[in-house]
């Protein structure tokens, strides 16, 4: 049942106590899945990507320094792999069957594999500016940007990447920042500087995206913020409908123009970009979200119905938007206690007054 479960899951979320969900969109239905049986903070899932057999395992980078392999056909952990070396979270994870280690200075935010060549990565933090690896070369970086020219003041401009994306068709980046920038930046520009730069509202940039066309990106903040950035002029298309809390995690799905967002919430969304309806699901998760891995097939409504049996009950681990239901029926008004009573004082003067009438 774990497996029939798990196959047809169309998003893969990771929460701060240890839990990876996976969530049935046409259910509105959640499932948990953990190792050890019991959640613990100490495995707090930092990173989610794709194992090299496509979608049918899941790499799940925990807080303990451990990367363990997930089955979604089989619906259970496969194994787990200490990775010793390095300090705090899981930044990125690319899968593969050595372990390299490469020096990539302090204060990383984002590791980011090239789809296209999936021997490369880009590496990027605070105070740490984004460099581009070859795997399969020398332990230096073949790009590494350099800062943006001094402000109007003469002063340096701090650096903060968020986060990092390829852009499909080139070997061109664009990064978000802290500093609520977005730049794209051109490894074969003999200036190393970005090549275009904008910005999105005051906050610092938590996490960005791809748009299925390759020509934009969504960005969401710490407010919970989500727009939508034209890469080839820098302006502005629009914005969705947030979060109540910071964004951790954004993906839009490959084909289709659906973008999953999660954060601190504990709401996954499911957005319809450039669409008036926007907010196409919401599914509370009790947890609060670190990251998500969005399914990129195309055939979502495909799942077969599976027959249940009579009387079963579902499990306390799958999670539905009742719970905003019942939180709504809680917080309806109640009538206060004197109405009754003076119904029941109505009901009896009528009684009197109907039993005085007809006595001789």
């Amino acid at each position: 049942m774990a497996a029939a479960v798990a196959r047809w899951n169309h998003v893969w979320v990771g929460t701060e106590t240890g839990i990876l969900k996976g969530v049935n969109l046409q259910r509105k239905q959640a499932t948990n899945f953990t190792a050890a049986g019991q959640p613990r903070r100490e495995e707090a899932v930092s990173v989610l990507c794709w194992g090299a057999g496509g979608e049918t395992q899941i790499l799940v980078g925990c807080a303990d320094g451990t990367v363990k392999r997930f089955g979604t056909e089989e619906g259970v952990f496969q194994g787990q792999r200490h990775c010793p070396g390095g300090e705090g979270a899981f930044r990125g994870l690319r899968p593969g069957r050595r372990l390299l280690e490469l020096r990539v200075g302090p204060g990383l935010c984002r590791m980011r594999q090239d789809p296209a060549r999936p021997h490369v990565v880009a590496t990027g933090g605070k105070e740490n500016a984004l460099k581009v690896w070859d795997l399969q070369g020398s332990e230096e970086p073949v790009f590494r940007a350099k800062n943006v020219r001094n402000d109007w003041l003469d002063l340096r401009v701090p650096i903060w990447d968020q986060d990092i994306q390829f852009l499909p068709g080139s070997q061109k980046l664009v990064t978000c920042t802290g500093y609520h920038q977005v730049r794209v930046y051109d490894p074969a520009s003999p200036q190393r500087r970005p090549v275009l730069e904008t910005t999105y509202g005051e906050y610092p940039l938590t996490a960005m995206t791809l748009t299925p066309e390759g020509n934009s990106v969504i960005v969401g903040n710490t407010h919970g913020q989500l727009a939508e950035i034209d890469l080839r002029q820098g302006r502005l298309l629009g914005c969705l409908k947030g979060l109540a809390g910071s964004v951790r995690g954004l993906q839009c799905h490959p084909s289709k123009p659906l973008l999953a967002s999660c954060g601190l919430d504990r709401v996954l969304r499911i957005h319809r970009i450039r669409n008036p309806r926007g907010l196409e699901h919401k599914v509370y998760l009790k947890s609060r979200l670190n990251c998500l891995l969005l399914s990129g097939r195309d055939n979502w409504e495909d799942e077969p119905q599976e027959p249940q049996e009579p009387g079963e009950l579902p499990s306390e681990d799958r999670e539905t938007d009742e719970l905003w239901a019942s939180l709504e029926a809680a917080a309806k008004r109640k009538l206060p206690d004197s109405e009754p009573a003076q119904g029941a004082l109505q009901s009896r003067r009528r009684k009197k007054k109907r039993a005085g009438s007809t006595s001789p």
